[in-house]
C-alpha cells in the first residue's frame, strides 16, 4: 500500500473516531509496523479458523455469530480472513474494547434520547407536511445534480446499458424449472397399485421431474429464496423401497434446478459480459443433460428401464451437473460479476485438482467465461482501449477526469487519475500482472492521443492451466508499449531516423525546405506534439563546421585572426557537418537567450548531434554485419578485426557522449538551477548563465583547439570505417567468397583504419593525460581518460605491442 493511500484511510479513520490526533504520527508507526511485519496479513486457513472459534466463544449467541461467518464465506466476501483477524487483534487489546465499550454507551444514550421524544396529536399534520417537504426537495435535488453532471459531462457519453425484460418473472409459465402450474390430479390412490406398477408411475415422473415439469406422485416445494436449493416431496403412499431410489435420484433434479434459473437470469444484460457467456455454456450442458433425459425417455417407452438402471445411468451427470450447480450457487450468493466470477472459477479449478474430469470441466466452464473478458483485456493491452460497459474490467476510465478539465499542469494527476485498478474486479490468476497491465494500456492510450496509429494486431487470449500462456502475452504487450512510449518520447531518434539520406547528403545537394517539413513532423510524432513552443524551432545550414566555428571565435584578438576572417566559406561539406538548431526567442525571454547565448547552444548541439549520428551509422554497421552469422568459420574469419574495431569505436563515442550529457551538462545544470533560484536581478541571471556555458564548453573540450581536433579526427575515421564497411564489402548480398587479392585488400583497409583511430585516440589519451592535475579545471576530462582507457587497455596492450612499429610495418 502507497505512504499516500494509506495516510488517506488513517485521516478517514480518525475522523469517523472524532480523534483530533493529526494522521501524520500514526502513519508513521504504521510503516515501521508494516516493515518489521512483512507477512502483512496473510493468515493461513487453520489460523482463521481458530480465531473464528475464539470469537464465538466469547459472543453471546456463538451459533449466530458462525451462521453469520459462513454465510459470508459462502458469498465469497473479500478480505473476509483480515477482517476476522482485525477482530480478533480488538478483542486481544484491552484499551480499544474500553474505548469502544464507551463509544457505544454513548450512542445508546443517545438513541434512548431521541426515541423519547413524543408529539401531540395536533403536531402530527405539522411533522407530516415537514417530512413531505424535506423528501420532495431531496429527490429534486438528486435528480437536478444528475442532470447537471450529464450536461456538463466532458468527453464521450457514458454507454448505455440495454435491459431485457424477465419474462420469466412476469410469465412463470415460460420458465423450465417448475412453473406454477401443477398437475397433481390423482384420480387413483397408488397404494392400491402393485409395486411393479408404481415403479413404472414413478420413472414417468421422474423423467418430467428431471426435465423440470410438475409430476402426479413427486411434487416440487415452493423455494425459501431465490436460490435456494429446490426440494421435494414424495407421496406417502409410495412403496419404500422405491422412495429410497427416488431419493437418491432427486438430487439431480435439484441441481438442474438451481443451473436452469441460473441460466434463465444471468443471460440479461444487466448481470454482465462475463455472467452472459458463463450462463450460454452452462445452458450448452443442459442442452446435453435435456438429450440425455430424452434417451432415458425412449429406454423407458422400450421397457428397458427401471429405477436401479435410472440410478446407474445418472452417475456421470449427477457429478457434472452437481459441480455446475456449486458453481451457479457461489456466484448467486456472492453476487459476483465480472473479475469476481473468474475468481471463483479458478478457485474451483484448483480446489478439484486430482480429479480430472471435474477440473477438466471447471475448466470448459472457465475458457467460455473467459471470452468477452480477455476480449476486454486485448483491447486494452494492444490498443489502450476500455469496452466496458457493464463495468467488469480491472482497469476503470475515470471518464469525468478529462485532460481538458486539469489545470495547465495536468500531467501528473491525469497520468494517476485517469486510469485506475479496480481491485475487487481482478481475477485471482492475473493478480501477479495487474499494475503490468495497467501500464500497458495507460503507454498505449498516450501514444493514440500523440495522434499514432497503433498498427499492433490484437492477438487473442485464453485462459489455460498454465499460466505461461496469458502471462507471456501480457509481457510481451508491454514491452512493446513501452518500447514504442519510448521511441515515440526520443524526438532526436526520430528525427534522425527520417533525416538520415538527407544528412548524409552534400550541402549543396539538399533542400533546407524538405529538412523544415521533416523536423515539423519528427515533432508531431513524438511527446513534443505538446509543447507550447515547437513552433519556435527552425532548421539552419551554416556555411561552416564545428571546428572551423570554434577556431574561428577562438582566434578573435590573436595573430591567427585575419586567417580564419579571409578563408570564409569551407567546401565539399556534407549536411550533418553544418546542420544545427535556431530558435525564435521572444521578448523578453530574448535578453537572456540572446544570440550569442544561443550560438554557444548550437555548438554544444552540434557536437552531441554529430556523436549521435556516428553512433547511430556504427550501430547500423553492426546490423548489416549480422548477416556473417551464415557464412562458413573461414569465411567470417576474415571479419574478425573489423568487428573488433567497430567495437572499439563504438565504446569510444559513446563514452564520449555520456561524458558531455552526464558528467558536464546536466551537474552544470543542476549548480546553475541552484545558483539562479538565489539570485535578485536580470544581471545575475545573465552571469550565472554565462558560467554556465562556459563551463559546458570547456569541459566538453569545445575551447580547447588540440582536444577539439582529435576528437574531430576520430569522428571522422569512424565515418570512413562506417562508409567502407557499409559500402565495399558487400553485405548487402548472400555472398561471401572472395578472391585472395579481394581479402587482402579489405585487411589491408581495415588495419589502416585501426591504425589511423588507435593513434588518434592514443594522442587524445595523451593530451588529456598531460593536462594540468593540480587544479580541478579538468577532473572531468580524467575522468573521461579513465573510461576510454579502461583497465589500462590502450596505454598497456598497443605500447608493448610497439605502436611505432605497427605504423611501419603497414608502410612498408
Amino acid at each position: 500500500m502507497s505512504e499516500f493511500k494509506l495516510h488517506h484511510l488513517v485521516r478517514e479513520l480518525l475522523e469517523l473516531l472524532k480523534s483530533k490526533n493529526t494522521p501524520e504520527e500514526y502513519v508513521e508507526c504504521l510503516q515501521k509496523s508494516i516493515s518489521a511485519n512483512k507477512l502483512g496479513t496473510s493468515v493461513s486457513h487453520i489460523a482463521i479458523q481458530s480465531q473464528v472459534q475464539t470469537l464465538a466463544s466469547r459472543c453471546l449467541n456463538h451459533q449466530a455469530f458462525l451462521g453469520k461467518y459462513d454465510d459470508l464465506k459462502q458469498k465469497n466476501v473479500d478480505y473476509l480472513g483480515s477482517f476476522i483477524q482485525l477482530l480478533h487483534l480488538i478483542s486481544q487489546d484491552i484499551g480499544v474494547k474500553e474505548f469502544l465499550s464507551k463509544t457505544v454507551k454513548t450512542n445508546a444514550v443517545t438513541n434512548e434520547s431521541c426515541s423519547k421524544v413524543t408529539f401531540t396529536k395536533d403536531e402530527l399534520p405539522q411533522v407530516k407536511n415537514r417530512l413531505k417537504k424535506a423528501v420532495t426537495k431531496k429527490s429534486l435535488n438528486i435528480i437536478d445534480n444528475n442532470t447537471s453532471r450529464l450536461l456538463n459531462r466532458s468527453g464521450p457519453p457514458l454507454p448505455i446499458t440495454p435491459s431485457v425484460t424477465s419474462w420469466v418473472q412476469r410469465r412463470p409459465s415460460m420458465s423450465w424449472d417448475f412453473s406454477s402450474t401443477s398437475i397433481m390430479t390423482v384420480t387413483t390412490q397408488i397404494s392400491s397399485i402393485p409395486s411393479a406398477s408404481q415403479e413404472n408411475l414413478l420413472i414417468e415422473d421422474l423423467l418430467n421431474i428431471l426435465m423440470g415439469l410438475p409430476a402426479c406422485y413427486i411434487e416440487p416445494l415452493e423455494l425459501k429464496g431465490p436460490y435456494d436449493t429446490r426440494e421435494f416431496a414424495i407421496n406417502e403412499c409410495v412403496d419404500q423401497s422405491l422412495k429410497e431410489l427416488v431419493k437418491q435420484i432427486l438430487p439431480l433434479a435439484s441441481h438442474y434446478s438451481v443451473v436452469q434459473r441460473f441460466t434463465e437470469e444471468k443471460m440479461r444484460f444487466e448481470f454482465g459480459q462475463v455472467n452472459n457467456a458463463l450462463a450460454e455454456c452452462m445452458s450448452a450442458i443442459i442442452v446435453e443433460y435435456t438429450l440425455f433425459v430424452t434417451q432415458l425417455e425412449t429406454e423407458s417407452r422400450s421397457g428397458n428401464l427401471n429405477l436401479h438402471k435410472m440410478w446407474y445411468y445418472i452417475q456421470s451427470n449427477m457429478h457434472s451437473l452437481s459441480i455446475v450447480c456449486d458453481i451457479a450457487t457461489r456466484v448467486n450468493k456472492s453476487d459476483a460479476v465480472g473479475g469476481k466470477v473468474l475468481s471463483l472459477l479458478h478457485d474451483q479449478i484448483s480446489a478439484y485438482t486430482g480429479d480430472y474430469k471435474a477440473q477438466d470441466l471447471c475448466v470448459h466452464l472457465m475458457q467460455a467465461a473467459s471470452v468477452p473478458y480477455m476480449k476486454m483485456l486485448g483491447m486494452w493491452i494492444y490498443k489502450g482501449i476500455i469496452s466496458d460497459p457493464i463495468d467488469e474490467f480491472l482497469v476503470e476510465d475515470q471518464e469525468v477526469v478529462q485532460k481538458e478539465d486539469m489545470p495547465v499542469d495536468y500531467s501528473a494527476d491525469y497520468w494517476d487519475k485517469k486510469y485506475i485498478i479496480r481491485r475487487e474486479r481482478i481475477p485471482t490468476f492475473l493478480e501477479p500482472v495487474a499494475d503490468i497491465i495497467l501500464r500497458a494500456g495507460k503507454y498505449l492510450n498516450v501514444i493514440r492521443q500523440c495522434g499514432r496509429t497503433l498498427n499492433h494486431k490484437v492477438e487473442t487470449i485464453e485462459y489455460k492451466l498454465e499460466e505461461r500462456h496469458y502471462i507471456e502475452a501480457i509481457e510481451n504487450a508491454y514491452k512493446y508499449a513501452s518500447q514504442t512510449l519510448l521511441e515515440l518520447g526520443n524526438f532526436i531518434v526520430t528525427f534522425l531516423a527520417l533525416c538520415e539520406k538527407e544528412l548524409s547528403k552534400n550541402i549543396n545537394d539538399v533542400i533546407q525546405a524538405r529538412l523544415d517539413s521533416l523536423l515539423d513532423l519528427a515533432l508531431r510524432l513524438s511527446c513534443s506534439c505538446s509543447d507550447p513552443y515547437k513552433d519556435d524551432l527552425r532548421t539552419e545550414l551554416l556555411p561552416y563546421d564545428l571546428q572551423f566555428q570554434m577556431f574561428k571565435i577562438l582566434s578573435i584578438q590573436t595573430m591567427a585572426e585575419p586567417d580564419y576572417w579571409s578563408n570564409g566559406e569551407c567546401s565539399n561539406l556534407s549536411v550533418i557537418q553544418t546542420f544545427t538548431f535556431s530558435y525564435e526567442v521572444r521578448w523578453p525571454v530574448s535578453l537572456i537567450l540572446n544570440r550569442k547565448s544561443l550560438a554557444c547552444y548550437q555548438m554544444i548541439f552540434r557536437h552531441l548531434f554529430y556523436c549521435k549520428y556516428v553512433e547511430r551509422m556504427i550501430c547500423q554497421v553492426w546490423r548489416s554485419n549480422k548477416v556473417t552469422k551464415k557464412f562458413p568459420f573461414h569465411a567470417a574469419k576474415q571479419y574478425r578485426n573489423a568487428f573488433a574495431l567497430r567495437q572499439r569505436m563504438l565504446h569510444c563515442v559513446q563514452n564520449l557522449e555520456y561524458h558531455m550529457m552526464v558528467e558536464v551538462i546536466e551537474p552544470h545544470w543542476c549548480t546553475f538551477v541552484q545558483k539562479i533560484s538565489k539570485v535578485s536581478n536580470v544581471d545575475e541571471i545573465l552571469s550565472c548563465h554565462f558560467d554556465f556555458l562556459d563551463a559546458c564548453l570547456k569541459d566538453c573540450m569545445l575551447t580547447i583547439p588540440d582536444l577539439l581536433s582529435i576528437v574531430t579526427k576520430i569522428l571522422a575515421i569512424c565515418v570512413s570505417f562506417c562508409k567502407f564497411m557499409q559500402g565495399d564489402t558487400g553485405f548487402q548480398g548472400e555472398s561471401y567468397e572472395y578472391e585472395g587479392s579481394q581479402i587482402q585488400s579489405f585487411e589491408d583497409s581495415i588495419s589502416k583504419l585501426d591504425i589511423e583511430f588507435t593513434s588518434a585516440l592514443m594522442q587524445l589519451l595523451d593530451q588529456i593525460n598531460d593536462m594540468n592535475r593540480g587544479t580541478s579545471d579538468y577532473e572531468r576530462l580524467f575522468n573521461l581518460l579513465y573510461r576510454l582507457d579502461f583497465n589500462s587497455f590502450y596505454s598497456g596492450k598497443f605500447e608493448s605491442m610497439g605502436l611505432d612499429k605497427l605504423k611501419m610495418e603497414a608502410s612498408g
